[in-house]
């Protein structure tokens, strides 16, 4: 499922501090759940149509899982803007999830 919040017609990557976010999921968990809901909460927050959200179901998608090389979920990679991160669990501390994204407030 991807969920843009920039418009059709522009180029993320020809953005400046444009987030590229990926985010792999158990089903419906509820670590999973949360997750979810936490990352849209701090991107709709800090930065508000400046990224582009893809979650990943390892259920529905185990190849991509396997080519990650996953080991704990939920798990999230900023692909963009460099260096490419990994943080991993339900995303619930504001703080460090933000410092991992290097989004300063």
């Amino acid at each position: 499922m991807i969920e843009p919040s920039q418009p059709e017609d522009t180029d993320p990557d020809a953005e400046d501090g444009f987030y590229v976010l990926h985010l792999f999921v158990t089903g419906a968990s509820l670590h999973s759940t949360r997750a979810i809901a936490n990352l849209k909460h701090i991107c709709e927050s800090y930065i508000p149509g400046k990224y582009s959200l893809e979650i990943i179901d390892v259920y529905q998608q185990k190849e991509l899982a396997e080519r990650e090389q996953l080991i704990a979920l939920p798990l999230l990679i900023k692909r963009l803007p460099l260096p490419e991160r990994r943080l991993v669990g339900d995303l619930s501390d504001t703080e460090k999830i933000l410092a991992g994204l290097g989004i300063s407030r």
